[in-house]
């Protein structure tokens, strides 16, 4: 089994999106490793969420994430960079999902951004530290 990076990304920010993937696409290099790329769109099947949303938007929105995966990835490394990248939807709980497909796609090293903390974030705990605690690999997290 060859070196694995994954880099966790958030669509809903777009201006981290070419460091994220330009150090991922460094990491591998360094490693000989191949790329996989991962994104979690929220889990509408919730009772008290899913009720506001119309049948079938769930799907419509991993279709949507996809799609949106696959162009960020495209225009950010390249077309040919791109067709090797290994593109990964998810959909639930963000920390929960990026740990599950690192370990199920045998991620070396998970690469993902994370904000600026604030009050909240001392006694929640945001997905990044979340997933530096609880992943079986190292992480590499690049603050904005």
């Amino acid at each position: 089994m060859s070196a694995l990076v994954l880099a966790a990304l958030d669509l809903a920010h777009p201006d981290h999106h070419a460091t994220l993937l330009h150090k991922t696409a460094q990491m591998a290099d360094l490693e000989g490793a191949d790329i996989a790329v991962v994104t979690v769109i929220p889990d509408f099947g919730m009772s008290i969420v899913g009720s506001f949303f119309k049948e079938g938007a769930e799907q419509e929105a991993l279709e949507a994430a996809a799609a949106s995966l696959h162009a960020v990835t495209q225009d950010i490394l390249g077309q040919g960079a791109s067709a090797r990248v290994k593109h990964i939807v998810r959909h639930g709980t963000a920390y929960e999902e990026i740990l599950d497909a690192a370990e199920k796609h045998g991620a070396t090293l998970i690469v993902m951004g994370a904000h600026r903390p604030n009050f909240q974030d001392y006694l929640m705990g945001p997905n990044a530290a979340r997933v530096a605690r609880h992943a079986k690999c190292s992480v590499l997290v690049l603050r904005d």
